[in-house]
């Protein structure tokens, strides 16, 4: 699969996607070319921000068969249990890399809500409003970050704010 996902038509890919659909919403962001990171803490320090300033977006399923994105400051993971109580179900799973990337047009790495070739429902860690200022998102290609406002990104891609994670070394379900 190349780094830079491939749109029909002419259709921007990559950041540039990202920038397009940013300004269709009137959302300022700023878009950074950096190195390749193998790690979003190597990511964090090529930035030079704290990890839990990037935010990632995951793609979840459902039992149902349909999609929704999880926006989870770095340093955390998803909380499955109160999730699943959010979302009214009693399964959710994270897809291969191949659906993620059919479900949403980028490559894992990459991931942002963004020019995502779905619309899929978002629901964000309150500890992103919390924590507030600016974050870092995925850009739609690797080797690219996007900066943004926390309040200005969540109320732009209408998120779902609640309890959504736990700390990496927390046990899981």
């Amino acid at each position: 699969m190349s780094d830079t996902p491939q749109t029909p038509g002419d259709e921007p890919v990559g950041h540039k996607r990202v920038e397009a659909a940013a300004a269709a919403l009137g959302l300022p962001i700023e878009l950074v070319e950096r190195p390749p990171a193998r790690s979003l803490h190597e990511a964090a320090q090529l930035l030079g921000i704290e990890p839990r300033e990037i935010v990632k977006t995951i793609v979840v399923k459902r039992r149902s068969g349909d999609y929704l994105f999880a926006l989870v400051p770095g340093g955390r993971k998803i909380s499955w249990p109160p999730f699943r109580t959010l979302l009214g179900v009693n399964k959710l799973a994270m897809p291969d890399a191949a659906t993620a990337f059919a479900a949403t047009g980028y490559e894992r790495g990459t991931i942002t809500v963004l020019g995502a070739t779905s619309a899929l429902p978002v629901y964000a860690d309150e500890r992103i409003l919390h924590d507030g200022g600016r974050i870092s998102i995925g850009a739609g290609e690797h080797g690219w970050s996007a900066f943004v406002d926390a309040a200005e990104y969540l109320a732009a891609i209408g998120a779902i704010t609640a309890d959504l994670t736990e700390p990496e070394d927390a046990p899981q379900d």
